[in-house]
């Protein structure tokens, strides 16, 4: 697909919000260059893999599972956080595809979530004013002024970070820990033993299947499917410099790709039409999602498929909904009603953390979870009851132990939050409280396949 006056710097005519002021542009000018030269992170032909599953999605042919981290950090990055959260996907992944009897496209939200916008440029605290923290890649969480400078030298480092992640994650997809011969081990020792039984139940029966197809001489050496599996990358399109820089050109069919991550999204902050990131993200090639608040129109979607999606290409566009559990049951049926007849092809998933964040009474930011129960619940009934696809969730979660969210089987409360919380900006799902949501969700998977 070629587009018109596009080229990887053409944002820079545009208005580029939430971005970091750096006071060395110099500096800055040097690192793009230097990153620029670096290898892809991913390759134009992942992108189109990934590309071809959503649009099976988009038919209710598959569910898109998209999770992880909603800041990666460089102090904690280590092997552990990495495969615990590898696994509890590859367990809710076995969940939604066994109990939901439906095809899993696996998404994580890492190898590259480094950036994360905020409600204001600074941040007061006892009555000195630094600009606030925008992620590790641009800036750092100690409240110092040498910290919370934004340095160039970061982007590399996050290059860096991504690149090991990335290298870690295709070593386990492809050399043992995803084949299902494995699954009585994903099991994360900590998970709620509700969840544990069920999951270790579901897994026997995998088992058995399993021992039943090696019978008829199908076996994981024979069959790649069932000793392997697909695992895609994403983050927030946030860092335009960053993104910019590695955007390369597939020299089989002359398109653009931004190969920092298979698919990238746009934030509710940055969505706006005729604002920087819609202007670099129309001249790419990869699955692109935007997410949609509780305040977008009709005109706003159409006007962002436009852009984004001027062909009308299936799998290319992912809207991600998050507008809260009570404000969804107005705002989503009139905004589906309202765009249904368009005809445009468009994956359709939930973003049920970001609407539902509240702070709690002992001074945390906390999310319930049964207010993202209710939210998941709420965005299937109205799809069914439209006639359109409840194609994915996205969450931030972690295949860690913390006690960030309220609520759940392991009736985690306001008082208990400060046990084991540590997220980087926003509370995560953890590993127990994911692999419950997901038993839920296949719940209404397998019903709507009634």
């Amino acid at each position: 697909m070629q587009h018109t006056n596009w080229n990887p710097k053409s944002w820079r005519s545009k208005t580029a919000l939430q971005q970091p002021t750096y006071n060395d542009l110099n500096a800055l000018e040097v690192v793009e260059e230097e990153l620029s030269k670096y290898p892809p992170l991913v390759f134009a032909g992942e992108a189109r893999t990934l590309k071809q599953h959503l649009a099976k999605v988009s038919k209710g042919e598959a569910f898109l599972l998209q999770g992880g981290d909603c800041a990666e950090s460089f102090s904690d990055f280590n092997a552990i956080r990495i495969r615990d959260l590898f696994k509890v996907i590859l367990q809710m992944a076995v969940v939604l595809t066994y109990a939901g009897a439906c095809p899993v496209v696996k998404v994580g939200r890492l190898a590259g979530q480094f950036a994360k916008p905020r409600s204001s440029d600074t941040e007061t605290l006892n009555g000195v004013t630094l600009p606030s923290y925008r992620g590790d890649i641009i800036n750092g969480i100690a409240f110092e002024k040498t910290a919370r400078e934004a340095d160039p030298k970061r982007i590399l480092q996050a290059y860096h970070q991504s690149s090991a992640t990335l290298n870690l994650i295709r070593a386990f997809a492809q050399g043992g820990l995803a084949d299902l011969n494995q699954v009585q081990k994903w099991n994360l020792n900590f998970v709620n033993s509700a969840q544990s039984e069920r999951f270790q139940s579901m897994a026997d029966k995998i088992t058995q299947a399993l021992a039943f197809m090696e019978a008829c001489g199908i076996t994981a050496q024979n069959t790649p499917t069932l000793r392997e599996t697909e695992f895609f990358t994403s983050h927030e399109a946030l860092l335009l410099n960053y993104e910019e820089a590695l955007t390369r050109k597939d020299h089989l069919t002359n398109e653009w790709y931004d190969c920092s991550a298979h698919m990238l999204w746009i934030g509710e902050r940055t969505r706006n039409l005729n604002g920087a990131h819609l202007e670099f993200l129309r001249g790419v090639e990869n699955p692109l999602g935007v997410k949609i608040g509780p305040q977008a129109s009709k005109e706003d979607v159409l006007g962002i498929c436009e852009i984004l999606n001027p062909k009308n290409e299936a799998g290319r566009l992912n809207f991600i909904i998050r507008m809260g559990a009570e404000a969804i049951k107005e705002k989503l049926p009139k905004l589906l009603e309202s765009i249904k007849n368009e005809g445009r092809e468009i994956v359709w998933s939930i973003d049920p953390m970001h609407g539902n964040t509240i702070k709690a009474s002992s001074g945390y930011k906390t999310r319930s979870f049964n207010s993202i129960l209710e939210e998941v619940k709420a965005f299937f009934e109205i799809h069914k009851g439209i006639g359109t696809y409840a194609g994915g969730v996205h969450l931030e979660m972690t295949g860690e132990d913390v006690t960030e969210c309220v609520g759940g089987m392991q009736a985690i409360t306001e008082e208990n939050l400060g046990c084991n919380y540590n997220t980087q900006c926003d509370p995560r799902l953890n590993a127990s409280q994911a692999v419950e949501l997901s038993f839920l969700i296949a719940d209404v998977l397998k019903n709507r396949r009634v």
